[in-house]
């Protein structure tokens, strides 16, 4: 397979309307693809994959070098890499090789491993990062940094980018073993839910993994109010919030993880 050279060019606001025609004669709208992100500019996607994303995470949007030509961004471990991929009017080009379909394109890579032109780092598509996520107002505060950021380089900019899907204050524990209710301080960073004895600990009391989590609700089972519980398969942590309003904050941010990891 041939090596794809990483892109260079920034993101076009034009409106990708057209039909990506399939090899079965029906046609493929860009806008169902749920992980196309149509105008999303390079540092917003740079932004999104490494704060929410995980290795493999992907996403497609627009090239501005000219209409037809569109750039998927890939996370690999702590970097994003980004490809051209050129549509020709019946069919996908990526380097030297050419697919009919994206379904065919994205089939070929979850096993035939893409190759980072400048690190020659193996990059596999793995999870395609959703146009639609449960926390509109992170999304767009990308759109608006990046867009507030014209006139800075790509290297201070990425890491000047703002916490994306961060959320931390404390809430109210039932214990596991004694069922007893104390407050914590909970940080959440990626895909990692940390709590601590107060704000000031240094040290985590438990360190949870988002990707071994299968659901986040509302909880009504206890006497306290504005419950919420996230379910692992050793353990369900029942927390509590100060208000429904925080308590749904907190639930939709955390859904928002299970859906891009």
């Amino acid at each position: 397979m041939g090596r794809a050279e990483s892109l260079e060019g920034k993101m076009s606001a034009q409106d990708p309307s057209d039909l990506w025609s399939r090899s079965d004669g029906e046609a493929e709208l860009l806008q169902d693809l749920g992980w196309y992100h149509s105008n999303l500019t390079r540092h917003a996607a740079e932004a999104l994959l490494l704060s929410n994303g995980c290795d493999g995470s992907y996403l497609l949007r627009d090239s501005n070098e000219r209409i037809g030509l569109y750039s998927l961004s890939v996370r690999a471990k702590d970097s994003v890499k980004h490809f051209h991929v050129e549509y020709t009017g019946y069919s996908f080009k990526f380097g030297f090789n050419e697919f009919s379909s994206l379904k065919d394109f994205v089939k070929h890579f979850a096993n035939q491993p893409l190759i980072g032109s400048e690190t020659g780092t193996l990059i596999v598509l793995k999870h395609p990062y959703p146009r639609e996520v449960e926390e509109p107002s992170i999304y767009e505060s990308v759109r608006v940094h990046t867009a507030m950021q014209t006139g800075r380089t790509e290297d201070d900019l990425v890491p000047t980018a703002p916490s994306l899907g961060t959320k931390e204050g404390y809430l109210t524990k039932q214990g596991g073993l004694v069922k007893t209710w104390k407050t914590r301080w909970f940080t959440l960073h990626r895909n990692e839910l940390k709590y601590f004895k107060d704000q000031m600990s240094p040290e985590p009391i438990r360190i949870l993994d988002l990707t071994e989590c299968s659901a986040v609700q509302f909880d009504y089972s206890q006497e306290r109010v504005n419950c919420f519980c996230l379910v692992f398969p050793f353990r369900t942590f029942y927390l509590c919030a100060k208000t429904g309003v925080e308590a749904d904050e907190w639930i939709k941010i955390l859904r928002w993880k299970l859906r891009v990891s």
